[in-house]
């Protein structure tokens, strides 16, 4: 990865979380983002024992001290999780917290006796994992409709699917656009800065809703804007909100495009009690398997691989634009358990009433295609602004959004599975989401090739293949 442009996009959450100081992880080995200056730990009795041993640790440790360690919420929390100081959250700079690690090799040997983890970094829960996103959208011609192509099934209020994305919302004109009918949920809100710079990841939600009804128009899509801090949230929030994103009912299916590494294979300490809740409800949580072109697990989705989940999750990764490889800057591993097509994708993004000065960044997508090796960056830059080239001070590019946009990510292999499961409920009148996952990937015949391995892959119907142009290098 390169890391001028991670460091830029770190400084972009970092500014939406201005009173939330944070770190690169581990060990400044850029893997994740993460909190300075708190743990986590389960409510009850771990967490009193976390903030006790870490007391008497940092107490007796030479250059610690523990007149920081205290609780930092109340004792319980729908989420299950409590938040413990640990440091002064303003001493140090990016490159890690001293304070948080050594709260971490405090309860390392009481972990390794109980066999389970007690304490954890609170991560960055983001869109764009390690902050690198499959690209920035550009705008696309309404001519030449979007792709995927609507299916041809109608909608039937008694029968439709009901899906739940969380995401960053829906942008403030999605309802003028007929293949939305069927979507509601909540706005993004700011949508531009004081400038007319549309704001990073804006239309996001927008866009995966609109390919989840075109791959499956009998359904009823609500969008919520659980990820409205540049696309990010931290781990100790996440939890707590998707409780509330099912307070109203628990959908057929979630459709999740975010999420973060941790450097282990157990999970995240801030989404356990939502994930023991989401096992007793017939919800199937479909998540996005990351943009950073990384075999470690990402989670959620690498909960697919976990033997109590493996029916609960179902873990997407993308494929090229011609949909017979992986595409370069998707996850991949044995965890993910599907592929579909990710890349060059036309969605909704809707349009603005004048020309919208979008600072997009020159992708992974067109690194991938100049043949660089590394998951982030830019090379040769057409467009002007922050995000495409270092230290300009020219006005960026004007570009106009009319209705449709190309975007590229695992973020949008996500909703055309959740599609294709919501489709497949419909065409075969399977009430159950998680038997309808069991169905499809037993029936299905096509397979694509990543990194030298033979996967499942998912095509809808109405998808068109993009062709791949490979530039030498220096072009």
């Amino acid at each position: 990865m390169a890391p001028q442009r991670f460091h830029e996009q770190f400084d972009q959450i970092q500014r939406s979380m201005p009173d939330v100081p944070l770190a690169l992880g581990p060990d400044d080995a850029s893997e994740f983002i993460y909190e300075k200056g708190v743990v986590l730990a389960r409510d009850g009795r771990d967490a009193a024992l976390v903030e006790q041993t870490v007391r008497s640790h940092f107490t007796e440790a030479t250059g610690l001290t523990g007149d920081y360690v205290q609780r930092d919420s109340p004792e319980t929390n729908r989420s299950g999780i409590t938040r413990i100081k640990v440091g002064d959250p303003g001493h140090g700079d990016r490159r890690g917290d001293r304070a948080v690690t050594h709260a971490l090799r405090a309860l390392s040997e009481r972990e390794g006796r109980a066999g389970r983890r007690m304490v954890s970094r609170n991560h960055v829960v983001s869109i764009a994992v390690n902050s690198c996103p499959g690209d920035e959208p550009v705008p696309a011609s309404l001519s030449q409709g979007t792709n995927p192509a609507p299916g041809e099934a109608g909608h039937d209020a008694g029968t439709a699917v009901g899906v739940l994305v969380v995401d960053n919302g829906l942008t403030h004109d999605h309802a003028l656009v007929p293949l939305l009918a069927h979507v509601d949920g909540d706005l993004h809100g700011t949508e531009t800065d004081p400038a007319g710079n549309l704001l990073q990841y804006v239309g996001h939600g927008t866009f995966i809703a609109g390919v989840l009804a075109a791959v499956a128009p009998n359904t009823d899509i609500t969008v919520r804007s659980t990820l409205n801090d540049a696309g990010a949230i931290l781990e100790s929030e996440l939890g707590e909100k998707l409780f509330d994103a099912v307070d109203g009912g628990w959908p057929d299916i979630i459709s999740l495009s975010a999420g973060t590494s941790n450097g282990r294979t157990d999970g995240l300490l801030g989404m356990d009690a939502f994930m023991e809740e989401l096992r007793a409800h017939d919800t199937l949580l479909v998540a996005a398997s990351g943009n950073n072109a990384s075999a470690s697990p990402f989670w959620p989705a690498a909960y697919a691989d976990l033997p109590d989940y493996r029916d609960v999750v179902l873990s997407v990764g993308a494929l090229r634009g011609d949909g017979e490889f992986g595409a370069c800057f998707s996850n991949h591993g044995s965890w993910v358990k599907v592929y579909a097509p990710g890349e060059r994708l036309t969605s909704t993004l809707t349009g603005f009433d004048a020309p919208v000065p979008y600072l997009y960044q020159h992708s992974t997508y067109e690194a991938c295609r100049y043949g660089f090796t590394y998951v982030c960056t830019c090379q040769s830059p057409s467009h002007v602004g922050v995000l495409s080239e270092d230290g300009t001070v020219a006005k960026p590019d004007q570009v106009m959004f009319e209705g449709y946009a190309h975007w590229s990510g695992t973020s949008f292999a996500t909703p055309v599975v959740a599609g294709l499961v919501a489709a497949h409920m419909t065409a075969n009148k399977e009430t159950d989401p998680r038997a309808a996952r069991r169905q499809l990937l037993a029936a299905n015949t096509q397979f694509a090739e990543v990194r030298g391995a033979h996967v499942p892959a998912l095509r809808p119907a109405g998808w068109r293949p993009v062709p791949v142009v490979q530039r030498p290098v220096g072009t």
